[in-house]
Parts: structure tokens; sequence; C-alpha cells
């Protein structure tokens, strides 16, 4: 069985290295390791978590396996880092994260943003309601869509 709570600053670090071992594949879709996930810092997770909320989802030994975060600005909740262990994916815990995170901030709007290289991302994005409104070319090999739930 799995639980959804609020993370605490202890879980930090645990959180990163599940971050920088969930967006490995991520980095495959590019063919570099060179992008944000994993190059951030435990202090850059640290001032997220100052200003946000981030959710963890941990098994029957309290290891944690999911997580995600949040943090709203003029009535938009803005997610990301919505991730679960490659062991654990295809159980629908990447729903169950999404749905929590959104009952952390009830009749807001949301936005998130993936690559659009991650085709099984934006599927289960619009599975849960959100439509793309808008895509963003960062560099030659990068582009984003941006997703909303109003």
């Amino acid at each position: 069985m799995t639980t959804v709570t609020r993370a605490e600053l202890h879980d930090l670090p645990e959180i990163l290295q599940l971050q920088y071992l969930a967006y490995q594949s991520e980095a495959a879709l590019f063919g570099s390791r060179d992008i944000p996930p994993l190059k951030q810092t435990l202090g850059e997770l640290t001032e997220e978590y100052r200003r946000g909320v981030i959710l963890k989802m941990t098994d029957d030994a309290g290891t944690v396996i999911g997580s995600v975060r949040a943090r709203e600005a003029d009535g938009t909740v803005y997610i990301g880092k919505l991730m679960v262990h490659p062991a654990h994916q295809h159980r629908g815990y990447g729903t169950q994260l999404l749905h929590a995170i959104e009952d952390c901030f009830p009749d807001k709007r949301y936005e998130l943003f993936t690559s659009t290289r991650s085709a099984a991302n934006i599927r289960l994005y619009q599975r849960l309601g959100y439509r793309i409104f808008r895509t963003q070319a960062v560099n030659d090999e990068l582009e984003f869509v941006y997703l909303e739930k109003p």
C-alpha cells in the first residue's frame, strides 16, 4: 500500500535522489543528461519547498517512490516534477499524485509543462483533463508543451 503526504524538510535528499533516477528516461529522449531536473541542487529544492508544496508517496517500508510539487501565483497553481520510481510506474501512482496535489489547491487553475517528446506524459495529462494551450521552443532540440486544467 502507498501513502501520499506532505514532504518534510528531512525528506528532500531522498526526493532529490528519486528525481535523479526518475528523470533518466527524460534525459534519454534527448540523448543528454544536461536537463534541469538532473542538475537541480538540494539548495534549489529546499527553496522550492519553502515557496510551495511538495508531496511524497511512500511504500509500506516508508521509502519515497513518488513525488510532485506545486506553487500558487495569481490564482494559478504551477505543478512540476511529477515523478514515480521507474520500478513502480504504470500502476496509477502518477495519477494519484496529480490528484493529491490538485486537492492541496482546490478550485484553482492548474498549469504544467513537459517536453513535446514525452508523449506518455502528455497522454496522461490529457486523460486527466488537461489541455494543451501553448508550445515553446527552448532550442533546436527542446520544445515544451504547456497544459492547463481550468
